[in-house]
C-alpha cells in the first residue's frame, strides 16, 4: 500500500470515527440545549461529514488500485478541507461560535464540489 493511500484511509477512518462521535453529541449532549435550526444545522455538518469520510476512503482504494496522480491526491485533500471548514464551520456555529464562521461554511462546500471535480478529472485520465 502507498504512503497515500494509507493516509487517506487514516484519515477516513480519524474521520468516520470523528463523525459518529458528533453524531451522537448532537443527538444526546446538544438535543435539550440548542434551538432547533442550531441542531437542525449541526446534523448538516455531521451528514457532510460522513459523505466526505467516504469519499475519502474512495480516493485511497483508487490510490490503492494505481490510480495515481497530482488530481487523486489534490481531490483528497479537498475533501479534508472541506470537512474542516464546512462541518467544522456549522459545529462552531451550533456551539455559539463568532458569527464569521457562517461566510466560512458556503467555502467548505465549493472545496467539496471542487474536490470532486479534481476526482472526476482523475478517473477520466485513466487509461481503460
Amino acid at each position: 500500500m502507498s504512503a497515500e493511500a494509507k493516509l487517506f484511509l487514516l484519515l477516513a477512518a480519524s474521520n468516520g470515527a470523528l463523525a459518529v462521535i458528533l453524531g451522537a453529541f448532537g443527538a444526546h449532549g446538544l438535543k435539550n440545549s440548542v434551538s432547533e435550526p442550531l441542531l437542525a444545522a449541526w446534523q448538516t455538518g455531521v451528514q457532510y461529514h460522513f459523505y466526505h469520510v467516504l469519499a475519502l476512503g474512495l480516493v485511497a482504494l483508487l490510490s490503492m488500485q494505481g490510480i495515481a496522480g497530482n488530481g487523486l491526491a489534490i481531490a483528497g485533500w479537498l475533501f479534508v478541507a472541506g470537512i474542516v471548514l464546512f462541518s467544522g464551520s456549522l459545529y462552531g456555529l451550533a456551539l455559539g461560535g463568532p458569527r464569521w464562521l457562517g461566510p466560512i461554511t458556503p467555502v467548505g462546500g465549493l472545496l467539496f464540489i471542487a474536490g470532486w471535480v479534481a476526482l472526476f478529472v482523475s478517473i477520466l485520465k485513466v487509461k481503460s
